[in-house]
């Protein structure tokens, strides 16, 4: 009987513990966030996120929000993480002063709870050509006509404005949060995310499956879940203004090695910012006449480097880096360069430039002062009679020296004017 109760008493511990484990994981609540430009990183991010709650539990995932937009194909991967996660996902503009622009917009459209804090606004999702120049219009009408579809879509399957959601996309429409909330674009306004937590207590929400879940935000377990550390710096390189900078670097770099061999840091630091640059560009999808243009630019350095133009060549090298730079990316607000470091960064590195050939031709028209050009202008002791052949001594050498004019004897001193060889000529001093 000793031996029955405690294994009863050991049971009830167990189912105890198993409980509050289970408490403990419904009453969990992720945090996520998007701020910032929705690229590949970004997206593979948000995916990592979602599997991770949903495989460990947690009661519904909210996903903090601030972003411009950013590319389609990132976009539409993050969109059917959300509606095929199997925990509710909440969409929050947070905080005062962000935006669910462009590819937010849809983003905030497609999550089964959309909410928005004081001082935001949402819309302008009309679809922008990443490559570059104006789209023919049978082919934009078939790319709105397809954004149209998609967000009335998703908003449609939430019971959303989807009138507004159209004319987001045609007419690149905005709202401010709380005529996003009359017009029915969102489900809550909420000043904070503790308010946010509030109101969502009680909420009923239907996942893809038809499956309802009721949140209950009562002494739930907050858990921000950010980027690691990798996901972190691939996301911060895929930036427009660092994959410029980090191009720059690259060419940079790899111009000084190749001018002045041997330095060795420039060649590696210039390859790595190289591969870094190239998975940058290829993250961003650039315009690939703006990459050919660049490095025009440094073509045009180098070879005013070689072959000194008085100007001419890095005046050309400044022009093609800052067209370059103009059109190396396209896609709205979300893939702008930043004007002053476009210009910033042209004039640094033509005057870098600029001091690399004004050393060089310094150093051209300067006498050598080691080697056989060194021996140009020096003095010399005659030992054999220059008549006009004869023999000198320079340092310690003996040389055969032959006199421009007359005869010197010995002990007396003569000018190295050039040299042929093993052979001096002199002029009396």
């Amino acid at each position: 009987m000793k031996v029955l109760r405690l294994i009863i008493l050991l049971g009830i511990l167990l189912m105890s513990l198993f409980a509050v484990g289970v408490s403990a994981a419904e009453s969990r609540i992720d945090i996520l966030e998007i701020d910032g430009v929705i690229t590949p990183v970004m997206a593979e991010y948000i995916k990592r996120s979602i599997d991770q709650s949903e495989d460990t539990g947690a009661q519904f995932i909210i996903i903090e929000m601030d972003t411009p937009g950013g590319l389609d194909t990132s976009m539409r991967e993050i969109i059917q993480e959300i509606v095929t996660a199997r925990v509710p996902v909440v969409v929050f503009v947070s905080p005062s002063g962000a935006r669910a622009a462009s590819a937010g917009a849809y983003i905030s459209i497609a999550a089964q709870v959309a909410a928005m804090s004081p001082g935001t606004n949402i819309g302008a999702a009309t679809p922008v050509s990443l490559e570059g120049g104006e789209i023919p219009e049978d082919m934009r009408n078939k790319i709105i006509n397809d954004s149209v579809a998609y967000i009335k879509s998703l908003a449609e399957s939430h019971g959303r404005n989807a009138e507004w959601a159209e004319k987001a996309v045609r007419e690149g429409a905005s709202a401010t949060e709380r005529e996003a909330f009359e017009l029915g674009v969102i489900d809550i306004l909420a000043d904070n995310l503790d308010d946010l937590l509030g109101q969502l207590n009680g909420w009923q929400v239907t996942l893809l499956g038809g499956m309802e879940v009721t949140l209950d935000t009562q002494d739930v377990v907050i858990n921000r879940v950010s980027m690691s550390f990798v996901e972190g710096f691939l996301y911060a390189i895929a930036d427009p203004n660092i994959a410029l900078i980090l191009m720059s670097l690259a060419v940079l770099g790899l111009t000084v090695e190749i001018t002045t061999p041997g330095i060795g840091f420039p060649g590696i630091a210039g390859a790595i910012c190289f591969v870094l640059a190239f998975y940058s560009l290829g993250v961003l999808q650039v315009n690939f006449a703006g990459v050919v243009l660049i490095i025009l630019a440094f073509g045009l350095f180098i070879a005013e480097i070689f072959t000194p133009t008085f100007g001419l060549f890095t005046a050309g090298g400044i022009a093609s880096l800052i067209l370059g730079s103009l059109i190396l990316f396209r896609g709205g607000a979300a893939m702008q360069l930043n004007w002053g470091l476009v210009v910033g960064l042209a004039i640094v590195i033509a005057g870098l430039f600029a001091f690399v050939i004004q050393r060089a031709l310094r150093a051209h028209r300067r006498q050598a002062a080691t080697g056989r050009e060194g021996l140009v202008g020096k003095s010399a002791l005659v030992k054999v009679t220059l008549d006009p052949q004869g023999s000198v001594l320079y340092d310690g050498e003996r040389w055969t020296a032959i006199l421009d004019k007359g005869r010197a004897d010995i002990g007396e001193e003569v000018i190295i004017t050039k040299f042929d060889g093993m052979k001096l000529y002199v002029t009396k001093k």
